[in-house]
């Protein structure tokens, strides 16, 4: 009977160990740096849980029409920028940014990097959750408060030609 109970035991612990062992299935696979790094163009901005004329500006640029038809490009290094192709009110500018995701928490975060600043220097920059990504699409949503839920901008991009 004891020979029985350790054997039993044995075996738990043999298939937890190799449970613990096995890759992940699920969303996070796919969400990789691999899978951003590139040039990209936004394509699309929608709006989740609140309505458009409430979104006053995106990522502290102005309005988040600047924004449509942007180009960013994000390489292996973690350095990057994006282009706002201006038009109508919206001002012509590119921004150098240091970017990374984090596939553990589904994230997409970047800082801005002005002439004469290293990245490690700057404390604050923008997290937003990264949706999905499979090298060809990409789709972050940028977190905003409106009333008392978190609501969402969501940026829709493909990759850009080469």
């Amino acid at each position: 009977m004891k020979r029985i109970l350790l054997i039993a035991a044995i075996l738990c612990s043999s298939l937890m160990v190799l449970q613990s062992c096995s890759p992940k299935g699920g969303a996070t696979q796919s969400l990789k740096k691999g899978n951003v790094t590139g040039n990209w163009v936004l394509n699309d901005i929608t709006f989740e849980g609140l309505p458009q004329s409430a979104v006053k500006s995106l990522f502290d640029e102005g309005s988040y029409t600047c924004f449509q038809g942007s180009t960013w490009s994000l390489t292996n290094s973690g350095n990057g920028s994006y282009t706002l192709p201006g038009g109508g009110a919206c001002a012509a500018k590119t921004q150098k940014i240091y970017w990374s995701v984090s596939p553990a928490d589904e994230t997409f975060q970047f800082k801005k990097i002005f002439e004469g600043e290293k990245a490690k220097n700057v404390t604050s920059g923008y997290r937003s959750v990264l949706s999905s990504t499979d090298g060809n699409t990409m789709v972050i949503k940028s977190p905003v408060e409106y009333g008392a839920k978190t609501a969402y901008i969501v940026l829709n991009f493909t990759k850009a030609a080469k």
